[in-house]
Formats: C-alpha cells, sequence, structure tokens
C-alpha cells in the first residue's frame, strides 16, 4: 500500500489534550467506517515515524478526518495536536482494516461501546449511520471520565436527537454534569445490562478503547451470554 499527501484543511480542538485534524487526501477513494489510517512524519534529517489513527468521518464524506489524543512523550501526537497548522501535508496510508467495521447495507442491530478516545470510529459508524438513514437500530454506550474529556459530545447529542434508531448512554467514571441522575462510576456488569442490547437479540457489538478496558468488558460481554463472535474489539495501549 503506497503513501498518499494528505493537506491539512480544518483543524478544530476536541478537548485540551485532543483535536480533530481534516485532511483532503491525493486520489482519496473513501472507507468503511471502523477502519483507520497511518500517518508518517518524517525529520529534517530522515527520521520518520508511523502511527495509526481511526478514521472519524461519515463513510459519505470526501474529506478524511482523525481525532488525536496528546501522548506527552509521543513522537507523533504533540505536533499533531499543538503544532500542525492548516495548509501542511501529511503522508496518509490506508485506509486500511476489515474486521472491525460496520458495512452501511448491514442489516440487524448494533450495540457501541467505546472508553475515552475508543469513541472515534464509532463516532464514523453513528455519522454514517444518520447520513444514510439507516434503520438498524443502533445503541452507543459511551464511557469517559468527565464531560470535559468527552470527544463529539454536542455532536453526539445532536446526532441522537436526528437519528430516530439511535440511542446513546454515557457512564461517566470521575466526574458527572450538574444535576446527573448518578454517581460517577466505572462500567461493570450491572450497568451493562442496563444500557446494551440483551444477549438474545443477536447484535453486532463494537467495543473500542484502551486494552485494559476492552478486555474487561469484552469479558463481561461474554460471561453476560453475548456470542463471542459477534464482539468485535479495536484497543490501543494506556491505562483506562
Amino acid at each position: 500500500m503506497t503513501w498518499s499527501v494528505a493537506t491539512v484543511v480544518a483543524a478544530r480542538i476536541e478537548t485540551d489534550r485532543s483535536r480533530t485534524l481534516t485532511l483532503d487526501v491525493e486520489g482519496w477513494s473513501g472507507h468503511i467506517p471502523g477502519q483507520h489510517v497511518d500517518v508518517r512524519l518524517t525529520a529534517e534529517d530522515g527520521y520518520t515515524a508511523v502511527r495509526s489513527y481511526s478514521i472519524a468521518t461519515s463513510a459519505l464524506s470526501s474529506l478524511l478526518e482523525i481525532t488525536v489524543d496528546r501522548l506527552d512523550d509521543g513522537e507523533v501526537s504533540p505536533y499533531l495536536v499543538d503544532g500542525v497548522e492548516i495548509g501542511d501535508r501529511l503522508e496518509i496510508r490506508g485506509p486500511t482494516g476489515g474486521w472491525f467495521v460496520w458495512r452501511r447495507d448491514q442489516p440487524g442491530p448494533v450495540q457501541l461501546i467505546g472508553g475515552g478516545s475508543g469513541i472515534v470510529p464509532l463516532m464514523a459508524m453513528m455519522r454514517t449511520h444518520a447520513d444514510v438513514a439507516s434503520s438498524a437500530p443502533f445503541r452507543t454506550l459511551y464511557s469517559v471520565r468527565s464531560p470535559a474529556d468527552a470527544l463529539f459530545r454536542p455532536e453526539i447529542l445532536e446526532l441522537e436527537r436526528r437519528d430516530p434508531a439511535l440511542d446513546v448512554t454515557w457512564a461517566f467514571t470521575r466526574n458527572t454534569p450538574e444535576s446527573w441522575p448518578t454517581a460517577p462510576a466505572r462500567l461493570d456488569a450491572a450497568s451493562l445490562a442496563s444500557a446494551v442490547f440483551p444477549p438474545s437479540v443477536g447484535a453486532a457489538v463494537f467495543v473500542c478503547g484502551s486494552t485494559p478496558f476492552v478486555e474487561r468488558i469484552a469479558t463481561i460481554l461474554v460471561d453476560a451470554g453475548h456470542d463471542p463472535a459477534l464482539v468485535r474489539t479495536e484497543r490501543y495501549g494506556g491505562l483506562t
């Protein structure tokens, strides 16, 4: 797979540690929600660093969006969050991935479960679901430390308002919005059971987040009776 040139055409701050970049990629032929791309940066001395980022964009978009969390000791993310400017060019390879994807003609209910920045590929699925007016029942459970850490929160609330087949549940683990009806808490078997489709529905389940988050949630789902063949996971390094 060859590298393509991507021009940064827009950028917006998501949280105090994250930023979304909108890219115009030469020869971009589109993607399937859930896929990712590689980004390569090359220093003046020729040293290169490559990192993978999930695509946040709807499959109907001709542009590409990635949302990057800054890792203070990272080689790539600090530049993408704090340094890159409109008009800059990046090298992009992809899209890649064919397992953790939702195809817009896929029938049946879908359960999305995201932890932290694991919401990014799920956002591509939700955006596409709304854009194609899919009637497939969609549920999203988003676990995040606080409202200030939640990616895309205003848009997710708007998507739920305009997409009658989408239902979103928020799980705040450290701080909640004002007058929130429940105390902050990590997801457990009881909270999962109250928010996700029951195993009898046979929903396709997509879980994305840090490795500890994904392993814990997938184990709870399977122990509750969800078919392991229907539980698809995508993970990144770090702690919940």
